[in-house]
């Protein structure tokens, strides 16, 4: 099914993603319809242009690949399914996200994977292939954020990253710790991902977007996590 969005209204558009029997859908000419693909399962959907804010939300299976950048809130409080962006990303990327793969292609914006959890086998990802602004993984409690920082620039992330965070683990590319790091992350530098986990999503990465797989995974690293000596609670209490 192709859809020709133009200047189509975004609940029109949304109604008929939503109810179209196919299960592969492309959008042509997207210019900034939101909440494309919300809560949706079992599809996928290719977007040529710039959605609107919110593409993806709660979503629940379906596989989104965007052909441009993309706006604000992608993948807010997704459980599952993945979202490819060939360009970037604005801000609150995968806010509360649940579960599921996020790749960006270029930066994004401020309080990306803010509240960030996972549950059992339900781990959420975010990968981004350029730099991130500041507080990046506020209050994370579970999953995995990846910033590859691929055109090597200074800083790879923004002021205050991981402000809040008492779960789940970050992976900088980069030879400087970010600024601002707050006392409750732990950072250890890395020569090389030795994860198995890690290694296969930044594998997958390089794949869909061909980089060179065995580059990324053999240079170095910060691999944030939360600090137990100095943990968040206490920023609360008297303990």
């Amino acid at each position: 099914m192709i859809v020709h969005a133009g200047d189509m209204h975004f609940k029109a558009l949304g109604d008929l993603v939503r109810g179209a029997q196919d299960k592969e859908i492309v959008i042509e000419n997207c210019i900034g319809q939101r909440y494309i693909g919300a809560g949706s399962s079992g599809k996928k959907i290719e977007i040529i242009g710039t959605p609107g804010n919110a593409l993806g939300a709660y979503l629940n299976g379906t596989d989104i690949v965007v052909r441009g950048n993309v706006q604000d809130a992608v993948g807010d409080t997704m459980n599952c399914g993945s979202i490819i962006v060939h360009g970037g990303a604005g801000d609150a990327l995968g806010y509360a996200m649940r579960g599921g793969k996020i790749f960006i292609r270029g930066n994004v914006g401020y309080r990306c994977g803010i509240h960030m959890k996972a549950y059992m086998d339900f781990k959420p990802v975010i990968v981004i292939g350029g730099r991130a602004g500041s507080f990046l993984g506020e209050y994370q409690a579970g999953g995995l954020i990846v910033v590859l920082n691929l055109s090597d620039e200074s800083p790879v992330v923004g002021n205050f990253c991981g402000t809040g965070m008492h779960g789940g683990e970050m992976y900088l590319r980069g030879e400087a710790l970010p600024p601002n790091l707050p006392p409750q992350v732990k950072a250890e530098r890395v020569e090389g991902i030795s994860d198995p986990w890690v290694r296969s999503i930044i594998t997958e990465y390089a794949g869909v977007y061909g980089l060179d797989a065995e580059k990324l995974l053999s240079d170095t690293y910060y691999h944030l996590s939360p600090n137990f000596d100095n943990p968040y609670h206490r920023m609360y209490t008297n303990n």
